[in-house]
């Protein structure tokens, strides 16, 4: 098989989807996408687009002439950041520290916010379509532990801004960017 296109050249527009589900301890497989990139897991439509941030903390030893000898890596932090336009209680859940009941017999949902002492962690997957039908898939482990705003104005839509901060993997890895491109089958 060859490589029908380079990617260096390819430019990306757009935003995508986001999704969320329950984390296992391991970020998944490429086997396991169309279990994850289902409507139940999504977290709604997306205003805004989304980013995502990688930040090394670098120390540097440095001798007494003031040069550098070397320099290492001694924290590493990633996060993920998106508009969510349309949610409901129960996502808006998963954007913080809260708690989701729904009564079906009263017809009444409830999201209690405060006292959780821990985070839950989450499979968080960020899939852009890209022009020529492939995909480019952004995973992590995290947690949603900076809070969220609503502001209700009269001439402005709700926009909800997540914002996900990455759990380190067993061995270190703390985001997966994947993307497919065409190949040629001869």
């Amino acid at each position: 098989m060859s490589v029908v296109k380079d990617g260096r050249d390819e430019v990306i527009l757009g935003s995508g989807h986001v999704y969320l589900t329950a984390y296992s301890g391991s970020l998944p497989p490429a086997t396991d996408d169309v279990t994850i990139e289902v409507a139940a897991n999504s977290v709604g439509r997306i205003q805004g687009g989304a980013s995502l941030e990688y930040a090394p903390t670098e120390y540097q030893v440095v001798d007494d002439d003031n040069e550098i000898v070397k320099r290492f890596i001694t924290k590493e932090d990633v996060t993920f950041k998106s508009g969510v336009l349309t949610w409901d209680l129960e996502n808006l859940a998963k954007l913080g520290a809260g708690n989701y009941t729904d009564n079906d017999t009263t017809g009444v949902r409830t999201l209690t916010i405060g006292g959780a002492k821990a985070l839950t962690s989450y499979l968080l997957r960020f899939v852009h379509d890209k022009d020529d039908g492939h995909k480019l898939r952004v995973t992590m482990a995290a947690t949603a532990g900076s809070g969220f705003t609503l502001t209700f104005a009269k001439d402005k839509e709700t926009v909800v801004d997540a914002n996900f901060g990455a759990i380190s993997q067993s061995n270190g890895v703390m985001v997966e960017i994947r993307e497919t491109y065409p190949v040629d089958p001869a």
